[in-house]
């Protein structure tokens, strides 16, 4: 029999707060996270605005020497998983043996902002000036390396590298990590920073992202008619999993319970997907039967909602097709609409949402829906309102440029 894997720490740092509870407290009131860009010279790009993370401060959760060490995406890392592990009770080296607690935690970028300072030190002062410290804060790893060393997790870690389905792939393969005796405890979750010059640059130049510089709050808008591109977005969401025995002993707290997890791949395209998102049917598909739930016993699904015309009536098409008649009592929303498009650090965010709307019996709300497109049918988006409902059980959809795409089915703990 697999092993029972539950939630027991909850951790994240996004443009709309900087820990769980502000976050998940402006995601039920529908606050937007876009802004002008601060942290470069946008004025002559075409798209000048993002979901920054505001006043974060790496030196409440590191010091200073690490933190200058370390690109932003590893200092959003290690905050979102001292908060988690704080959470779930496990203070550094107590409450676990170090040789069964895991970490996998990825970056669908890494360190770009690290590379562009370094390029740019090169390019003005040669190579003698680049900094030796210049490949640890890139590498798209090092963020796992450095939460492993911060708890002297000595179990599984390595990093997930899967573009926008990142952070799920990290959650799921903790998930299986857990299941089968490998770790008793996970640190999971992924992390982004790349709001900088080069990446919305490219972004921008492929017509990935929303133009809507004058209306940039209400710019991120999932399976809205008017939707024109996603919003990018940055910060971290970390997730502590526990086999369920090992939680119980030491009287945890549980949020919820994970039943199922299945990736797929395209094998389709660079960027689109396959019509009706039939990679992420199969994913949903997969998760539902892993997890022994059918689709009338889910009761919300957390969408990829990137607000991009292709991705959003896709997916749409690919949540009607699998609930079926169920399809008409689901609640379906995007809390993209709210913080962007955090990339590498999506997944787990929006794991997070789905599990505390579990814990909670409420449904963050997709904001900036004002005109329904037909190519999404009929499915409850849930509206600009968060609304309260019983979840029992939900999905967390996630997609990546590549043909990738994770669905995870999380739901209430029951002994």
């Amino acid at each position: 029999m697999r092993r029972r894997v539950v939630v027991t720490g909850l951790g994240a740092v996004t443009p709309i707060g900087n820990d769980v509870a502000t976050t998940w407290r402006a995601m039920q009131e529908g606050v937007s996270g876009a802004a002008p860009i601060t942290k470069f010279d946008a004025s002559a790009f075409p798209v000048r605005f993002a979901c920054e993370l505001k006043g974060f401060d790496p030196l409440k959760s590191m010091e200073r020497k690490e933190a200058k060490r370390a690109d932003p995406y590893a200092q959003y890392a290690v905050a979102a998983a001292v908060e988690a592990m704080a959470d779930a009770g496990l203070a550094d080296g107590v409450g676990y043996d170090v040789d069964r607690l895991g970490v996998i935690v990825g970056s669908g970028i890494g360190g770009l902002r690290s590379f562009e300072e370094q390029h740019d030190t090169y390019r003005e002062r040669g190579a003698s000036k680049i900094s030796p410290f210049f490949i640890p804060m890139f590498i798209a790893d090092i963020a796992a390396g450095v939460v492993s060393m911060r708890f002297n997790a000595r179990g599984p870690n390595y990093a997930t590298v899967s573009a926008c389905a990142t952070s799920a792939h990290a959650i799921g393969d903790a998930f299986r990590t857990i299941q089968y005796g490998d770790a008793d405890v996970m640190i999971c979750g992924g992390s982004e920073a790349a709001v900088t010059a080069m990446s919305i640059g490219g972004f921008a130049n492929m017509t990935a992202l929303s133009t809507n510089n004058e209306e940039y709050a209400t710019a991120s808008r999932p399976f809205d008619k008017t939707r024109d591109g996603f919003v990018m977005g940055e910060g971290a969401g970390i997730v502590v999993l526990e086999e369920l025995e090992h939680a119980l002993k030491r009287g945890a707290r549980i949020y919820g319970e994970v039943g199922g997890y299945r990736a797929t791949g395209d094998a389709y395209h660079l960027t689109g997907q396959l019509p009706e998102h039939e990679g992420l049917q199969r994913a949903m598909r997969g998760a539902l039967a892993d997890a022994g739930l059918t689709p009338d016993q889910v009761d919300y699904v957390n969408a990829h909602g990137t607000s991009t015309p292709l991705n959003d009536s896709n997916e749409a098409k690919a949540i009607a097709t699998v609930f079926g008649e169920s399809a008409a009592r689901l609640s379906v929303s995007s809390t993209k609409s709210m913080t962007g498009h955090m990339l590498g650090a999506a997944g787990s965010v929006e794991f997070i949402a789905a599990t505390l709307a579990i814990r909670d019996s409420i449904v963050p709300p997709t904001i900036n829906y004002r005109t329904p497109d037909p190519e999404c049918g009929e499915l409850d988006f849930t509206p600009n309102t968060a609304r309260p409902r019983e979840v029992r059980a939900a999905i967390s959809n996630s997609a990546g440029f590549g043909g990738h795409n994770v669905s995870i089915a999380v739901k209430r703990y029951t002994e």
